[in-house]
């Protein structure tokens, strides 16, 4: 990305603390990777927080595929397979299968319904109900 451009929101120091502040406020961020990688953007809301609002945000600005990041245990704890056995991918980037709510969703295709995975997926004794 344009290092000029990056420099009006702060040194890079800066920015970092200015992100880690506005995921405590509930709000999100972009994170950009190298245009040398895959030249991208995510857009990063809290979890425990995210708006209705906010996943529709997401789904309409970004790709329309949405990932939760969990950690290894809680994907254990889910009993959630990877999406691959052998990931080839370039940058080894690891997904599981998908995920939605047991209850509370109807197709589970609108903001509402994503938040409501969200929820069910990072409350405290979340299991997989096959």
């Amino acid at each position: 990305m344009n290092q000029t451009l990056l420099s009006s929101f702060g040194t890079p120091f800066e920015r970092v603390e200015l992100a880690l502040s506005a995921l405590r406020e509930g709000r999100g961020v972009m994170v950009l990777d190298d245009e040398d990688r895959e030249n991208e953007g995510d857009m990063i809301f809290p979890a425990e927080t995210m708006t209705v609002e906010q996943m529709a945000l997401t789904i309409r600005h970004g790709s329309g595929i949405v990932c939760l990041c969990i950690t290894e245990d809680r994907r254990k704890q889910l009993d959630l397979p990877m999406m691959v056995e052998n990931n080839s991918s370039a940058y080894g980037t690891g997904f599981t299968v998908t995920i939605e709510a047991a209850e509370g969703v109807t197709t589970g295709v609108s903001a509402a319904d994503r938040v409501t995975t969200v929820r069910a997926a990072i409350k405290d004794g979340a299991k997989r109900s096959h």
